[in-house]
């Protein structure tokens, strides 16, 4: 079966201060993504699409050059030429609209089931694995998300925002609630809520924008993208997200989701401070030897 990696990889990188998609963090100069790409060659990917922007394309092919060839079929879409429903309202723009935006510029480049996730978070070796077997079992119209453990994603550098996941009894989706500011204090994780502290469990289930979709849900987003732009075009800073519209679609009884669980531990860059953090994380995997010394 062919299986398509959709990297968004277009973000400007503003807490961070820099292109943090391309600075590297591997022993090679491997930046986050190329521990993704490696890890889903190995899980069956025949794909990867990079969703980037004009500005940093001589940067990503000069990466991508040689890096994995003959292994997967490589194919970038740019972000910032997709204007197919945003054209009126591009002088205006100060950011991209958003990763259901983002994703709509591969559109034309997506013919099977496909997986997104961010450039610069590290997802782990088993959420690959297990995505497949899920997207081997997928029904039409369920949608799958990886579930990962709150714990297993916070940053010592500074609180996070996380898309909590509220589940039922059959792990389907019932609902994303995106909670800012989460950090761990003494042992405690929480965030605050009307000025008073709201405890988190550090076993509940969190969304790091790991998601796998069959290829129907393309045209869904657009619908949901077109109404987002009538509504939010006087916004310059106005962002159409994949969970809010995938959760609308929920709503809407259009799709299904269900949450895969992972006991992967998530690695990423929030802040500048979390990259010493990374690269020891890969280091110890490669003393380890879950990865080589250099991944091409």
């Amino acid at each position: 079966m062919d299986l398509t990696l959709v990297v968004l990889a277009a973000g400007m990188g503003s807490r961070y201060g820099g292109n943090k998609q391309l600075d590297g963090i591997g022993p090679n100069g491997e930046i986050i993504m190329d521990y993704s790409i490696h890890d889903a060659i190995n899980a069956g990917f025949t794909k990867v699409v990079f969703i980037i922007r004009t500005d940093i394309k001589e940067a990503f092919e000069n990466h991508y050059a040689e890096r994995f060839k003959g292994k997967i079929k490589m194919e970038f879409a740019y972000q910032n030429e997709y204007t197919e429903h945003t054209a009126p309202y591009e002088p205006n723009r100060k950011k991209p609209w958003g990763t259901t935006h983002a994703v709509l510029a591969a559109k034309h480049l997506i013919n099977e089931p496909f997986v997104v996730i961010n450039a610069d978070d590290y997802y782990g070796q088993e959420s690959f694995e297990e995505v497949v077997k899920a997207i081997n079992m997928m029904k039409e119209n369920e949608y799958l998300i990886m579930g990962y453990r709150l714990e297993n994603t916070l940053s010592d550098h500074g609180t996070v925002n996380r898309g909590v996941c509220q589940v039922d009894e059959n792990m389907h989706l019932v609902g994303i609630k995106e909670t800012l500011s989460i950090g761990k204090n003494d042992g405690v994780i929480s965030y605050m809520e009307n000025d008073q502290p709201v405890e988190l469990s550090p076993e509940t289930y969190v969304s790091m924008n790991f998601f796998a979709f069959p290829p129907s849900i393309l045209p869904l987003l657009e619908e949901k993208f077109v109404d987002f732009v009538k509504d939010n075009n006087e916004d310059p800073k106005a962002e159409c997200f994949i969970p809010v519209e995938v959760g609308n679609l929920m709503e809407e009884g259009k799709a299904v989701v269900k949450v895969i669980p992972t006991s992967a531990s998530w690695l990423g860059v929030t802040y500048k401070e979390d990259k010493e953090h990374v690269v020891a994380g890969i280091n110890q995997m490669i003393a380890d030897g879950r990865y080589p010394q250099e991944v091409k």
